[in-house]
């Protein structure tokens, strides 16, 4: 039998304890360490969530790595075309990590009314484009179809709609240059078939989504000449190291760059969110040890007496200490219980009603998106408690300065 567990079950346990001096100590260090633990939940979860989201808009839109000419790397069309037959398409073999590649060209134009006018981006796509990343932000109709014979039909985003008072059916009239090099200006007629949204201001304003045959046609290239590669990965490794593999395996006039390079500013307003989630768990460990060692300290003292008993009757300083750390460790244990129950509780009801609202222009989404992985969610519980567990070795070294004698007498 375990003598120190055993007692300090019976101390927990005991009638008496709950009238004591330490029992609204107690609670206070159990509430703050599962307040302490709500917060963290929600930090990580909400810091993660909006990470997530925003990496899955950004590929939905342009791939996680693209491959374009280094002639097109500062345009936002693509003027320079690439050769479609390669030896890493249609499947990007020599890199593992790269579970899909698909061809794309984009076209600067002009969609133009009878009151208005919009200047922008015609994306041609192929059959190969993943439309399943896109499903979540078409809001109404359907995507183009781009196979069988080709097809006018366009999706455009709300935003687009909405300013020239577009509406779902309606042909419109686009104007776009004939090529690079090339002044005279060709028009296309477009049924709008769809709309999206996605949240994205440069995305909402610019992007519109087409059969890639007529970017073909309009800059005069064969259906063997696209504009660029996007190719979407497994997330096994660092993004980075993944554009790298892919840049070493493609040819010289090719040039490879990340999403988190090409959307700099928004990557690096992400990456904040990492040390602010840091700060918070360090703050909330750092309250919840505070309190767990003033609760400790009250516990030692009031329990002086029977210290000098168990040391008189043979115990040593470390079985007592380890005592009063079991019963630490069970409080820490019941602040972190209730602090899960709250937390999850609060993120699951946020993930199914989206009751906390954000701003799309300056966050992106519209409701608060919350991800907490079931490992990080084991270490975040396995890591506290431990952290507070380690701190308490500290305090309950003044077991070892209490001597039976004066334990006697004592009167707390």
């Amino acid at each position: 039998m375990n003598f120190e567990l055993f007692t300090a079950r019976r101390i927990i346990a005991s009638s008496d304890n709950k009238g004591s001096v330490s029992a609204p100590i107690i609670k206070i260090a159990i509430a703050a360490i599962a307040a302490g633990m709500v917060i963290m939940i929600l930090s990580v979860a909400a810091g993660l969530g909006l990470q997530q989201k925003i990496r899955e808009k950004v590929s939905a839109f342009n791939g996680e790595i693209s491959i374009i000419h280094f002639d097109n790397q500062s345009q936002l069309e693509d003027q320079t075309p690439i050769d479609l037959p390669q030896n890493f398409y249609p499947k990007f073999s020599q890199v593992e990590a790269v579970e899909h590649i698909q061809a794309t060209a984009h076209k600067a134009g002009i969609i133009l009314t009878d009151q208005e006018f919009e200047g922008v981006i015609l994306k041609g796509v192929g059959p190969d484009y993943r439309w399943e990343l896109m499903a979540p932000y078409i809001t109404s109709g359907h995507y183009p179809e781009t196979q069988g014979n080709l097809n006018n039909q366009l999706m455009i985003s709300s935003t687009i709609a909405q300013r020239l008072n577009i509406a779902l059916g309606d042909t419109i009239n686009t104007f776009f240059l004939k090529g690079a090099d090339e002044q005279a200006i060709r028009s296309r007629g477009f049924k709008v078939v769809g709309f999206y949204e996605s949240g994205f201001e440069d995305f909402d304003r610019q992007y519109i989504f087409s059969d890639i045959r007529h970017v073909q046609r309009l800059n005069r290239w064969t259906d063997r000449q696209v504009g660029r590669f996007e190719l979407f990965t497994d997330q096994s490794q660092d993004l980075t190291q993944i554009a790298d593999q892919v840049y070493q395996l493609t040819p010289g006039s090719l040039n490879t760059i990340s999403m988190s390079e090409a959307y700099y500013a928004i990557f690096e307003w992400l990456s904040l969110f990492d040390f602010n989630i840091y700060l918070i768990i360090g703050i909330m460990i750092l309250i919840a040890s505070i309190n767990m060692i003033t609760a400790l300290l009250v516990l030692i003292l009031e329990r002086t007496q029977m210290i000098g008993v168990l040391k008189s009757l043979g115990s040593t300083n470390w079985s007592i200490r380890k005592m009063f750390l079991y019963q630490a460790g069970y409080i820490i244990g019941l602040g972190l219980f209730w602090g899960n129950l709250i937390g999850l509780f609060m993120i699951g009801i946020q993930s199914y009603f989206g009751i906390i609202t954000l701003d799309p222009a300056t966050y992106y989404v519209r409701y608060a998106p919350v991800h907490l992985p079931l490992d990080l969610w084991v270490w975040l519980n396995a890591g506290t408690f431990i952290l507070c567990l380690c701190l308490l070795l500290l305090p309950s070294y003044l077991v070892t300065k209490i001597t039976p004698v004066e334990a006697m007498r004592f009167d707390g």
